[in-house]
């Protein structure tokens, strides 16, 4: 979610498959040219930038078949004002080189807007849905497992709670998940306090960033009665220094059949905050390891700096 400023990207359509909302509304993209592995945010956001369309490498392959150790393929969903490679290219290689069939879309660019992820949630789902639909049928699986990074957390929990997705969806893994909302720095708390602040601020940021704020409609709607629905099992994987979720504590989940796991309870040297969460090597091994943990062990943990990522993320962002 790149609330420190926006990927500026042509997004060309090529080298895969786009739709749009009937409605007029956001459109969604199905990349199948790979990129190279990325090895951190910035590089892979600035190959997105330079490469629009890329798939991350191990993605998309329609032809995959799962396996017994593997049944169920992976879908991923990316964050706000991103794509699917730039939020992804260390996380998909690693999971298809572990033996899944991975699948991951382009979701929600709204009209006007350079990026994905910025149309209103609720319709980014539908189009996320269709995709599992897709990788369904072209895989033969009853049902998949779900990897939600940022916003793409709440995408997917929308799709799962709201749409009927439970019905398809084994297991839920929401890393850095805003599941109740940011406060981004108290500027989203004041905004709900002052009358036509949050619509003020609509009309400088997106439709889905405005919905991922703390006391959103979108979040009580989705939170209401229960954050989670009977059948599928949730992990959040987040961070105590989380930049952009503020209080950290709004990333967990609170219903029945959650799990919820912070980075620095599990490796106390390990200070990676919201986005370098998917290129920290700690994070992607324990995501592993959540999903099959009779397969692989947890991560090494490490020593990584605190604002691990932020200032070359800004940089790229700007340049």
């Amino acid at each position: 979610m790149f609330v420190l400023g926006a990927i500026a990207s042509a997004i060309a359509l090529v080298g895969g498959t786009a739709s749009a909302d009937p409605a007029g509304g956001s459109v969604d993209f199905v990349p199948t040219d790979p990129g190279p592995v990325a090895h951190t945010h910035a590089e892979a956001s600035e190959y997105s930038e330079n490469h629009p369309g890329s798939a991350p490498p191990g993605t998309n392959d329609f032809a995959c078949v799962p396996t017994s150790e593997h049944p169920r393929p992976l879908v991923l969903a990316h964050g706000t004002d991103s794509d699917s490679y730039s939020d992804f290219a260390a996380l998909a290689p690693l999971l298809a080189d572990s033996g899944w069939c991975v699948f991951a879309v382009d979701y929600g660019r709204a009209p006007g807007e350079d990026g994905y992820g910025t149309g209103d949630i609720r319709v980014s789902a539908e189009q996320f849905g269709r995709f599992v639909d897709r990788v369904r049928s072209a895989t033969g699986a009853a049902e998949v497992d779900v990897i939600g990074y940022s916003q793409g957390a709440t995408v997917t929990r929308w799709y799962i709670n709201r749409l009927g997705g439970a019905h398809v969806v084994d297991h839920w893994v929401g890393l850095a998940s805003p599941s109740y909302g940011g406060t981004f720095y108290g500027l989203g708390s004041a905004a709900a306090t002052i009358p036509g602040a949050v619509d003020a601020v609509g009309s400088v940021l997106s439709e889905a960033l405005v919905q991922q704020l703390q006391g959103s409609d979108v979040l009580g709607e989705l939170n209401t009665p229960v954050d989670t629905v009977p059948g599928v099992r949730y992990t959040t994987i987040g961070s105590a220094v989380d930049e952009v979720i503020q209080p950290a504590s709004n990333i967990a989940l609170r219903g029945p059949g959650a799990t919820n796991l912070v980075i620095q309870d599990l490796c106390p040297a390990d200070m990676t905050g919201h986005f370098n969460m998917v290129y920290d090597r700690f994070t992607l091994e324990t995501v592993r390891h959540v999903l099959a943990p009779e397969r692989f062990a947890p991560g090494t943990c490490v020593a990584v700096p605190f604002g691990t990522g932020i200032p070359e993320v800004v940089l790229q962002s700007n340049s």
